[in-house]
């Protein structure tokens, strides 16, 4: 029987289902078919939501003020000066999910702790060069010393 396709739209789903000849074999009444097909396609739905809420779940919110109004500068200053050249296209996005204390993964906890190679950019000015206005995207001397803490109460299974 099919399984429905990551991108599928749900009606092409439900046609390639209900047309597939595993699908017809077992199921010959047009309306169990139907039923199990959407049965199917509930399954993916749920196990979608499943996945979103456990991500969710193991987010966290409690980086400390100082972060979020590290990066806020940033945000301020590449909004008044424009970034640039200065940043990835993820280090902006984390600039902003801080700024809006949007909630953060683990994996992005990692990342942050491992900004730490940036550190010697922390005491530079704003716009003399890039280092200061990422190493402040990132929180700070406050958000990376915050993930580094928080990384490790994470895997040693305390957070």
């Amino acid at each position: 029987m099919p399984k429905p396709r990551p991108s599928e739209p749900h009606d092409e789903y439900i046609s390639r289902c209900m047309s597939d000849d595993e699908t017809l074999s077992k199921f010959p009444d047009e309306e169990q078919r139907y039923a199990v097909c959407e049965s199917m396609w509930d399954e993916r739905e749920l196990s979608a939501l499943s996945k979103y809420r456990q991500a969710f779940a193991e987010s966290y919110t409690d980086y400390p003020k100082q972060a979020t109004e590290n990066a806020k500068i940033a945000v301020r200053w590449a909004e008044e000066n424009g970034w640039g050249s200065c940043g990835t296209a993820v280090g902006k996005a984390r600039a902003n999910q801080l700024a809006n204390r949007e909630p953060i993964t683990e994996e992005t906890i990692s990342r942050m702790a491992g900004f730490e190679r940036h550190r010697q950019n922390s005491q530079r000015e704003l716009g003399e060069g890039c280092g200061r206005l990422m190493w402040l995207a990132w929180g700070g001397d406050e958000g990376i010393e915050w993930a580094q803490r928080k990384l490790k109460q994470i895997r040693d299974g305390k957070a």
